[in-house]
């Protein structure tokens, strides 16, 4: 039986982009990577998702980035937690546990 993929809940990747970089800053493809290990492969954000939110959440201060070189030599852009985005990941972690203790009480 094929495994399947969790859909991303709304709300749910700002969450999982601000956990993986409060690992220690990465470029997009390896927040996505992170994102995959966190969740033991439970989600897989697609580009087309996961670049644009990056954008968002820097806009909102949360992320701030740099351009720099990846492990393969290419131009890549690198993002990193601000103290906003620190202060952030922890009200959305309060919120998401919340909501999953309502929802495990169903």
């Amino acid at each position: 039986m094929a495994q399947s993929k969790t859909s991303l809940l709304q709300g749910t990747l700002d969450l999982l982009i601000l956990r993986a970089l409060a690992l220690g800053p990465d470029h997009g493809l390896g927040v996505s990577r992170r994102v995959a290990q966190i969740t033991r492969g439970a989600f897989d954000v697609k580009p087309g998702s996961l670049f644009p939110a990056l954008h968002r959440l820097e806009e909102q201060g949360w992320l701030r980035s740099e351009w720099g070189e990846s492990e393969n030599r290419r131009r890549a852009k690198f993002y990193e937690l601000t103290r906003t985005g620190r202060t952030q990941l922890e009200a959305e972690t309060a919120e998401w546990q919340r909501v999953a203790a309502a929802i495990t009480g169903l």
